[in-house]
Order: structure tokens, then sequence, then C-alpha cells
């Protein structure tokens, strides 16, 4: 597929939440899979504001990603922090410069990536959070891929505020509440079918998200009903 091509199919599906049955979890990690498909970028995350006013990472594209974005919260410090605060892109093209920036999570994220890129998820006065790249190279970012990290995530941010203004402020801030609960079912079923059929979590992940999408079916649900035995997903050939 056309690089070109590509852009337009992931601008086109990120700005289709008017439906009834806007899913909160899958939206922010179709925005994770598709960041990694356009850029030169190893993985990717989001961070959202959640009810209490604090960040809560609510997607990652791998459990590492996941783990460094975590860390990040608790030390208090890193790009994707800055970009949340500021409003403006942090751009870091080298492990260097991420142990002279912020030396804890410089040290942590080092040995996994060499450069990250975060981009604000802003409009106007709302701040919801920022979306993070990670390279696993030095410079993974061209200067023209800026622009279109920042869209993606400016595109996702104008989705997540329509769907504010159809259903409220408290009911959004609801979705995220119940995104960032959806995350413990879903890894303990990617935990589950993972140990049970011996892949990765990673590859569990998108086997639960593929039975949801072909079923119709939330993907905490899916993961609910997996983890109670309700439902069973058998190993993929």
């Amino acid at each position: 597929m056309k690089r070109e091509q590509a852009v337009v199919e992931a601008l086109v599906a990120l700005s289709d939440s008017l439906v009834d049955d806007f899913d909160v979890v899958d939206f922010l990690h179709s925005l994770c899979t598709h960041s990694v498909g356009l850029f030169d970028v190893g993985a990717a995350g989001v961070m959202l504001v959640g009810v209490d006013g604090t960040l809560k990472v609510l997607a990652a594209s791998s459990e590492e990603v996941e783990l460094l974005e975590l860390f990040q919260i608790q030390a208090n410090q890193g790009p994707c922090l800055e970009a949340h605060r500021t409003g403006t892109p942090v751009l870091v093209h080298s492990s260097e410069t991420l142990l002279s920036r912020w030396p804890q999570f410089g040290h942590r994220v080092s040995s996994h990536f060499e450069s990250i890129y975060a981009f604000p998820m802003r409009l106007r006065g709302d701040s919801l959070g920022a979306l993070n790249l990670y390279g696993r190279s030095p410079a993974s970012f061209d200067e023209g891929d800026v622009p279109l990290g920042q869209a993606l995530a400016d595109v996702a941010t104008v989705s997540l505020l329509q769907q504010r203004a159809l259903k409220s402020a408290t009911a959004l801030s609801e979705q995220l509440q119940f995104a960032l609960n959806s995350r413990i079912a879903i890894e303990q079923a990617k935990g589950k079918y993972a140990e049970r059929h011996g892949v990765d979590v990673s590859t569990a992940f998108e086997v639960l998200r593929r039975y949801s999408q072909e079923h119709s079916t939330k993907l905490a649900d899916v993961a609910v009903a997996f983890v109670n035995g309700t439902i069973d997903i058998a190993a993929e050939r």
C-alpha cells in the first residue's frame, strides 16, 4: 500500500467517531497501530487525562512501551509529559538527549529506544494528553513527518471531543475511566490466551482485538468473557 493511501485510511478511520457503539479502547489502540504503520518507529503509546486530572496510560502498541509510559508518569518527567504540559511537539532524536534532559526516564528508556516523538492531543483550551512514538534508531523522524504526526494526534483529539459534545463531558470522562478499568481485564485476557496457546502477549492482544471486531463486540467485553470462561477463543493457525 502506498503511504499516501495509508495516510488517508488512517485519517478516515480516526475521524469516524460519530457512531453509537464508539469504543474508546479500540479507538486508542487504532491510533497506536496506525502511527506505527505510518512512521519509522517501533512502538506508540497514548496518555490521556483521567477523571482525577492526572495522566493515565490508555493504550500502547507493546508491553515494553506500556511499562515505559507508566514509568514516565511515576517519575514525573519525559517528553510525553512535556508535550502535554506545553501543548507543543517534543522531538528527541537521540538517547543522549533523553539522558541529558530527563535522566531517570532516559536511563530507563535508552536500552529499548533511541528516539521519542511526543505530540500533544490538544484543541484550543482542551488538553486531553499526548500521542507518543518510540523509535528504535536515532532520528527516526524526518522533518516532513512532524506535521503528519501532529495531524494524527489532532484528528484523534477532535474525535474524542466530538464524543464529549455528543454525550457531555461527564459521559466522555466516564468512557475514559472505563477504558482505564478495561485495561485490567484486557491484560488478564492477554496473559491467559498467551499462556494457553504459547504465544507472546502482543500476539494474544491482536487475536483478542480481531475477535472483538469480527463479532462486533467491545474489546473489554470480549476480555471479561474470555477470562470468565463464557467464550472460548481458539488458537490461530
